[in-house]
């Protein structure tokens, strides 16, 4: 098996750094590609990836239409990281709630736990926000 035959697959939601996240990844000598949200889980999972990574965008979960992914890849086994908009998407289509806070976030920010998860427990703590995550 090649390190083409096990990819990390970067889902592309229109962010300005879907390419640098793939950089980033083939940097540390992991083989990546760039795949459109409008494939699905099927096809996916057909490129055999070792991990899937969810892309920021400039869209909101809350946006009519918003852009989706096949939730079927959420029981396929394979590690899936959500970054930004991804991060919402993974959020919501797992049962999650995705809440606004009234302002941008540019940044680190705050991410809490409000309960047990199935798949986490009570292992996540909440982080203090940083100061590079206000914005004035």
């Amino acid at each position: 098996m090649t390190a083409v035959d096990d990819p990390v697959l970067v889902v592309d939601f229109g962010a300005q750094y879907a390419r640098l996240i793939a950089r980033r990844v083939r940097e540390a000598h992991v083989y990546s590609e760039i795949v459109p949200p409008t494939l699905s889980a099927a096809e996916l999972l057909a490129r055999r990836p070792r991990g899937i990574i969810l892309s920021g965008g400039p869209k909101s979960v809350y946006d009519t239409p918003a852009p989706s992914i096949d939730p079927a890849i959420y029981d396929a086994g394979v590690p899936i990281l959500g970054i930004c908009y991804g991060a919402q998407l993974l959020t919501q289509q797992l049962g999650g709630t995705v809440a606004r806070t009234g302002r941008g976030e540019y940044g680190r920010t705050r991410l809490s736990q409000t309960g047990a998860s199935p798949r986490f427990g009570s292992r996540l703590r909440s982080a203090p926000e940083s100061a590079s995550s206000r914005r004035p």
